[in-house]
């Protein structure tokens, strides 16, 4: 999933080979990504994962970008992005510079979601804090305004 850049020092691109060089089994990679193997194959499988090498036995050999990008898809999940947009993000990327703006967008998008997820864990978080300190007597314990109005539940594209 793009080129094969390292670090950018100055003006000047470092070429990193070895980011692309085909170097770890299926196993390897499931351990290093904290997937399974049949992840893996099932990402593969959806267009999830960009051609992934073969070895001169036929089997899968992962390299650092594709570790790199499972890192990203992992991200993604815990954002709560679904399965299709990430499989939608995967081939936009594939397509090149000329859906940057629809990444992008996607990407604002999943933000705005995200930080409306943490406002709610914030929230929820002020309301288990007034109940341990009522449990435990203290005698100042705050009713969080969250307590007192009724949940609202956030509804996103993936819901």
């Amino acid at each position: 999933m793009g080129g094969a850049v390292g670090q950018v020092v100055g003006a000047q691109q470092i070429v990193d080979v070895d980011r692309e060089k085909p170097q770890y089994s299926i196993g390897e990679a499931a351990d290093r990504s904290g997937l399974s193997r049949d992840t893996l194959r099932w990402y593969e499988r959806i267009g999830l994962m960009n051609y992934i090498g073969r070895d001169h036995a036929g089997k899968r050999r992962f390299s650092n970008r594709d570790l790199e990008w499972l890192a990203l898809i992992g991200r993604l999940r815990t954002t709560g992005m679904s399965v299709a947009d990430m499989v939608r993000y995967a081939e936009l990327v594939r397509e090149g510079d000329s859906t940057v703006y629809e990444r992008l967008q996607m990407f604002r998008n999943t933000r705005s979601e995200v930080l409306a997820k943490i406002d709610e864990l914030r929230q929820t978080l002020a309301v288990l804090d007034y109940k341990i300190d009522l449990y435990e007597g203290k005698t100042v314990a705050v009713k969080p305004a969250a307590l007192t109005k009724p949940c609202e539940r956030i509804t996103t594209r993936n819901s």
